[in-house]
Formats: structure tokens, sequence, C-alpha cells
């Protein structure tokens, strides 16, 4: 697979989102952790979780401990595989999500975040969305404060605008590695972000990347239509559309099915031409 840069990392240029494997609608927990082996066979070195992935209040991290079993029982080697994880989200357990940015709470989750995946420091730790209750410079200086004590190798942020962007930056010291926003082609909303990661070269992982390509759709007409030219699935278009945006976009598409991921894997090796672009955009 193609690769990509997050930092000083190089990762498959497509990423394997983990929500779906862990919130309402789940699957059982052997048919994830053959979804994360399919993943890891096709080539994909990242993978997005969060601490905030769980049903039930009593399960907090559920999606970090299901990735940090299926790493350990993989036959293959899984050193080149980039965790990345999330804090500052809460499920309290009806259904509903809620914030805590603080920088004690920030502090406090990384630490929980460290046991579930077992190692000595995350790969990229982001943090989660903004707190309207916490001035954004506080929560971010937490995340700072967790990159010098080398707790985290790598920090990022999530569901930022520009100027939080442009924020995170300086509070961090020129080591902002990434931003992951929604994008998709039904929601393009964040396309000023992805302009200014790719000025100032920070990876941009689109959240939700598969967004609007339902065959119901006039998007997902256009899609098809791609799609039956190269006999290939509406959705490896669409992750192959991310690629040609931007050098720095890496889609993180979730997956809780083996050959959905496989699928999605096989996106890079789609070259899309100029009029194919104009007919998606």
């Amino acid at each position: 697979m193609q690769s990509r840069r997050i930092g000083d990392v190089q990762v498959s240029a497509i990423g394997l989102g983990g929500m779906p494997m862990s919130i309402e609608g789940r699957p059982d927990e052997d048919r994830s952790i053959r979804t994360i082996h399919a993943a890891l066979d096709a080539g994909i070195t990242l993978i997005d979780t969060a601490d905030a992935y769980h049903i039930g209040a009593d399960e907090v991290g559920h999606n970090e401990s299901l990735i940090a079993k299926a790493l350990a029982s993989y036959g293959g080697d899984t050193s080149g595989v980039l965790v990345a994880t999330k804090g500052g989200h809460l499920r309290p357990g009806d259904g509903s999500w809620t914030l805590d940015s603080s920088p004690a709470y920030l502090k406090q989750a990384c630490e929980a975040s460290l046991k579930r995946l077992g190692v000595d420091a995350i790969g990229l730790y982001q943090h989660h969305r903004p707190d309207p209750s916490v001035p954004y410079a506080e929560s971010i200086g937490a995340i700072r404060d967790l990159l010098d004590a080398g707790k985290i190798r790598m920090a990022g942020i999530s569901n930022a605008n520009p100027q939080q962007i442009r924020e995170a930056q300086e509070i961090l010291g020129g080591r902002l590695v990434s931003v992951q926003n929604q994008f998709s082609p039904a929601f393009r909303s964040s396309e000023p972000e992805l302009d200014l990661c790719t000025e100032l070269g920070i990876a941009f992982l689109p959240w939700s990347p598969l967004g609007g390509i339902s065959k119901a759709s006039s998007l997902g007409g256009a899609f098809s239509t791609v799609a039956e030219k190269y006999g290939v699935s509406p959705q490896r278009v669409c992750l192959a559309w991310h690629l040609a945006k931007s050098p720095v976009s890496i889609p993180i598409p979730g997956a809780s099915r083996p050959e959905t991921i496989t699928d999605s894997a096989a996106a890079d090796e789609l070259t899309l031409t100029d009029d194919d672009l104009a007919a998606l955009s």
C-alpha cells in the first residue's frame, strides 16, 4: 500500500476507524478481531480509536482494549502499526456523548488509555473535541504537557476549525501532526481545514469519509457511475477521491467486517482521472 506521513511516521494511505466495532450495533468480538486482522493483512498500519468508543458507562475504552487484543493475537509483525486514540469525550451510558476537556481529565484519560493499550507511550494522542466550558488553550496545554512528559509520541486534534488548528500549532510549539475532522462527499464544510493542513504539511484524517455515496443520493449516483467504469465499489472510488484531494489526506473509514476494510484498503490502487474527479466534485 502507498504510504503517507503523520509527523515523522509513515503510515498506510488508508487507515481503519475502530468506532463501529464498539458502539451501538457492534458485532461480536470474534468478527471485530477478524476485521482488524484483515486490515493488517491488507497493509493498513494506522488504526484510529478513542476511549469514548463504547456503549455502557462501565466499559470505557472498549475499543482500545479490543484493538490491543487484536494486535496481540495477530500472527505477523505489528511494530509498524500506529494506534491513534483520543480523549475529551465521555459516554455516560444513556446513548449520549458529553465533553470534559479539562487538563486534569485529559491527563487522567491518557493514563487510562496507556494501560488499556499496553504501551509506554501512545503513538498519536488526539484532543477529541473542543469543550465550550474549558478554554481551548488549557485543553491543548494539557496535550503539550503529555507530549513533553513522553506519555505520547505525537499530538493531534479533532473537530477543530482553522483558528483552533493555528492555536494548537502555536501552543504545541510547531509539533501538531494531525487534524481529524468529518469530511466526505456529503459533508464538505471542512474544506478550509483540509486546505490549511495541506499548506502546513499536517496530516488530515477525514472521519466518516464515506458519507453521501448511497445509490439513493445524487452524489451516490456519480460515485456509482465511476465505480462501474472501473469495476470497483463506490466506497473504493470515494476513498480514492479523498486521496486525490490532497497529499496530506489519510481517510479512516470505519469498518466492522473483514470484507469491507479489505475493499477499502484497495482504494490506493485506484487512480482517478481529471474527468472522474470533475464528475465527483
